[in-house]
This record gives C-alpha cells, structure tokens and sequence, in this order.
C-alpha cells in the first residue's frame, strides 16, 4: 500500500466514526490522523470516497461548518439533502448550529 492510500484509509476509519446527525471538518480529522497539516489531502480523500458507501463524506465540513464540498457529490444538494435527513439544519450552504454538531475525534 502507497503512502496516499494509507492516508486515505486512515481517514476514512475516522470518518466512518462520525456519529449521525453530527458533522466534523477537515482540519479535525487531519489532526486524528496525525497529520495536522493535511487538511487539503483530507479532501481529496473525501472527494475519492464516493463510490465507498460506508464513508459518510457529506458529514465532513470546513472549519465554518460550511459544505465546501458539496460539488463533489453527485446532484447540487445531494450533500445538504444528506445532512437534513439526519436532522442537521443547513442554510445558505452551512451548517446551522455548528458549534453543537460539532464532533472531534480522539487523535488514533
């Protein structure tokens, strides 16, 4: 395994653990991996993680709580529609009441 997809599997174990209905941002999951200077590369995780159904990508936001990648996802809501069905409240392309959404991982 390349150093890139040991990145990305690190990420996706992080990201499987997001409980529903609670968000986190890239920035937290490249802290938990290790990487505190990668969030950039935790997007492009997220942006290759579509075709992997059990990685919830669209409860991963930026550090505003905004859905910075939701044109990554097939349709232009399909990432809000997503949240909504899980009770997160998303206006104007953010997340309402992020603070209390908000989920940290424990650094792996």
């Amino acid at each position: 395994m390349d150093a890139k997809s040991d990145f990305f599997q690190r990420v996706y174990r992080v990201v499987r653990r997001i409980p529903y209905g609670r968000v986190t941002t890239y920035g937290a999951i490249a802290r938990a991996v290790g990487s505190p200077q990668s969030s950039r590369t935790v997007g492009y995780a997220m942006n290759a993680s579509h075709s992997l159904p059990d990685v919830p990508a669209h409860r991963v936001v930026n550090r505003s709580g905004v859905l910075t990648g939701k044109h990554h996802f097939a349709g232009s809501n399909t990432m809000q529609r997503l949240l909504e069905q899980e009770g997160v409240e998303v206006r104007e392309d953010r997340v309402v009441e992020f603070d209390q959404l908000l989920w940290l991982p424990d650094a792996n």
